[in-house]
């Protein structure tokens, strides 16, 4: 084992392309930032999701610690996760840097409704939820509801959309902060 951490990159639904901040930290560290691949980003399913991120955690934790980097639906994916993995599975995760959380719960998308009810169980670890006070995809009061029961603390940078490509956010240096400060 390492000292390493090891950084799994949870994208939401579709993933993250080419110009999104999530893609940006892995091609700049391959080596720490690693994607949980899904089967079908675009039909996405919960228990197949979740067990690949269970796998993945398994994976990097027999190298050293592990950080969560989740955007959108990666993010109730994560508190699935750990809804259902129980203590030992999430010992060797250290933080989780949570941005812009979909509230599935009241998403008109038909791929997402077996995602339903987001997970509301207390992270084991320190957290973080990041979320725009314009996020079609969640409220800000949904986002700090998510944050209050998650035991996360929450950042609001102001109107940046879904914190994601379209957003203009680039390398999201800022969020590289909030990723150091955990």
């Amino acid at each position: 084992m390492t000292d390493r951490t090891t950084y799994l990159v949870l994208p939401g639904y579709q993933n993250s392309g080419p110009a999104h901040w999530q893609t940006r930290w892995e091609a700049a560290e391959p080596e720490s930032f690693q994607r949980v691949r899904q089967a079908d980003w675009d039909r996405p399913e919960q228990e197949d999701w979740v067990a690949r991120v269970d796998a993945a955690v398994a994976a990097a934790a027999a190298e050293g610690p592990v950080v969560l980097v989740a955007h959108s639906l990666g993010c109730v994916t994560a508190a699935r996760w750990v809804a259902g993995a129980g203590a030992g599975r999430t010992a060797a995760v250290r933080g989780a840097l949570l941005v812009a959380p979909a509230d599935v719960d009241t998403a008109e998308v038909p791929e997402l409704t077996g995602f339903r009810p987001v997970a509301l169980e207390r992270f084991p670890f320190p957290a973080v939820v990041v979320s725009s006070t314009d996020d079609p995809w969640v409220t800000p009061e949904r986002a700090r509801a998510f944050a209050r029961a998650w035991g996360a603390r929450y950042v609001e940078p102001g109107a940046y959309g879904h914190l994601n490509s379209d957003s203009g956010l680039g390398d999201w240096p800022e969020g590289r902060k909030l990723l150091a400060e955990l």
